[in-house]
């Protein structure tokens, strides 16, 4: 009779606790749960619950990985900053300027926000301000942005990010103006979005980022309403490519360039659609998340990803996203 160890040459491993991270077709024994496992690949991107945040909010900033996201700001011009260990979300360091959809790029550690709306009565007001967390506590940048904004597309890290399009105090209300930072200073670039926008989203990194989805009221010329068109990046020009399957706004993403996951938003109703970038094209994901839910805010991978917050009403729901194609643990049974 032909053993495992015959076809692989070494015999199952026995442990105490899975092994992390997997690899496709890898089998042990669970040794604590008395189980047989084996690590196959998933077929389709599955959402799963993840902690809640300590305060419910949408139009929350983040940064960060699924076990090791950032969320701050939010409803209504919150301060308060969160963090996910992969499990539950602890408190951090508050934010020096309390706003709503500010831009967010980096780490837990190493964290960026900037842009946003701040509450300066009797009116909110759109912000340049530009704050960098240190994993304990916000310090306030000297200089902040070049073009007030709030709700724009966002990639990158604490020393090289990138910002385009977004919400600004015009007539229009929506701009295609894009800047970098580099750690200590915005610069305007020369080229724009070629669809200017708010109520959008992007992801990946100050030389190579995504941008997709967003708004244009009726009263913009042209009056395109609701978007699904996705530009690309590549370091000093922005190229239309495909669009998402399903136009939406206020949606969050995570991911890169050529791999990204795009979820939730407004179609105007909201929804807890996944779509998938494989570097060409969008494609559909058959699981959705459990809450549907706009003004979100998104981290991680399109293998690992993170959705939390958002509305309406607010929320504290926190979802995790397995990507397909990505190691899972599956119990060895006799049935």
């Amino acid at each position: 009779m032909t053993t495992y160890k015959g076809i692989n040459g070494f015999a199952v491993q026995s442990v105490a606790t899975d092994p992390s991270p997997l690899d496709e077709g890898q089998v042990w024994y669970n040794n604590a749960t008395y189980a047989f496992k084996l690590a196959s690949a998933t077929t389709v991107g599955t959402w799963a619950a993840g902690g809640n945040m300590g305060t419910a909010r949408y139009l929350v900033g983040s940064a960060g990985t699924q076990t090791a996201a950032l969320a701050f700001g939010g409803s209504t011009y919150s301060a308060a900053t969160e963090e996910y260990n992969g499990t539950s979300w602890a408190g951090g360091g508050s934010l020096n300027t309390g706003r709503e959809a500010p831009g967010g790029a980096g780490t837990q550690t190493a964290g960026l926000a900037f842009g946003g709306f701040k509450q300066v009565p009797p009116s909110p007001s759109y912000s340049t301000l530009t704050e960098l967390y240190n994993g304990t506590s916000w310090s306030s940048n000297p200089t902040g942005m070049n073009t007030a904004r709030a709700l724009m597309m966002q990639a990158g890290t604490q020393t090289a990010a990138l910002a385009a399009g977004g919400d600004v105090e015009t007539p229009t209300r929506v701009t295609g103006a894009t800047e970098s930072w580099n750690g200590s200073t915005w610069t305007t670039l020369p080229a724009t979005l070629n669809t200017g926008r708010r109520s959008t989203t992007g992801c990946g990194t100050q030389t190579a980022a995504l941008g997709f989805g967003g708004f244009r009221d009726p009263a913009n010329s042209p009056p395109v309403g609701i978007l699904s068109a996705t530009e690309s990046w590549n370091g000093s020009s922005w190229t239309t490519v495909n669009s998402l399957n399903t136009a939406r706004s206020f949606l969050a993403g995570a991911g890169i360039q050529t791999s990204a996951v795009a979820f939730g938003g407004g179609t105007p109703s909201v929804t807890g659609a996944t779509e998938l970038w494989d570097g060409t094209s969008w494609t559909s994901n058959p699981n959705s998340m459990t809450t549907a839910r706009n003004r979100l805010g998104g981290a991680g991978t399109q293998a690992s990803a993170l959705a939390f917050g958002g509305g309406p009403p607010a929320t504290a729901a926190t979802e995790e996203f397995t990507g397909p194609g990505t190691p899972v643990t599956q119990t060895i049974t006799t049935s």
